[in-house]
């Protein structure tokens, strides 16, 4: 059974936004703090704070600008607000995260696992409330409403061709953990995420 928009509130959107950007923020931070990778758009942002001077947040929002086009275009204005204040919140959360936390000890095996698994559960909550956290997640919500294409499968395919760009930027270790990352939170999607459940119109 489809979920659509007027079943939710605007307290509803508002808070299942907010949980899903924390979610997904604590998942990127356990990954920035260990020194890991994570798919998609953040990973492409990693990426760019790796090999450059710049923020992951200044790249994170960035980057997302050029897929806002489509998203308007296919998913409608309610999604792509929806989304940019997603992609606004995450980017507030992740560069301000070392002034409430700060950790002594992380086990990377630990930040990898349970760093997905946030992730995933962050953005499985945007899906449900007709929004995502940009770039790459727009396509892949085009991709599931249009055609029935799995977003955890299609978000996989992704994770490895930015996982094969990072053998050029970090070490054969983070990698592996990242891959252990990648894994986790496109499993909580594969899982629970099915083509056409929630429709951004």
């Amino acid at each position: 059974m489809s979920t659509k928009s007027a079943q939710h509130s605007l307290f509803e959107d508002a808070q299942g936004i907010l949980i899903g950007t924390l979610l997904a923020a604590l998942g990127i931070t356990f990954f920035k703090s260990t020194g890991l990778l994570i798919g998609g758009t953040a990973g492409l942002a990693f990426l760019g704070q790796y090999a450059s001077s710049y923020s992951f947040s200044d790249v994170f929002f960035v980057i997302n600008l050029p897929f806002y086009y489509l998203s308007y275009r296919q998913l409608g204005l309610a999604f792509t607000l929806k989304t940019f204040i997603s992609v606004f919140l995450l980017s507030i959360f992740v560069e301000y995260a070392p002034a409430f936390m700060q950790f002594k000890f992380l086990d990377p095996i630990y930040a990898a696992f349970i760093g997905g698994l946030l992730v995933g559960s962050g953005l499985l909550g945007l899906f449900r409330h007709q929004a995502s956290l940009g770039g790459l997640t727009i396509l892949a919500q085009y991709l599931a409403q249009k055609y029935s294409i799995s977003i955890g499968k299609f978000q996989m395919a992704v994770d490895c061709i930015v996982l094969i760009l990072a053998i050029f930027i970090v070490d054969w270790n983070a990698i592996v953990l990242s891959i252990v990352g990648a894994i986790s939170y496109n499993l909580i999607l594969v899982i629970n995420h099915k083509p056409g459940r929630y429709s951004a119109r």
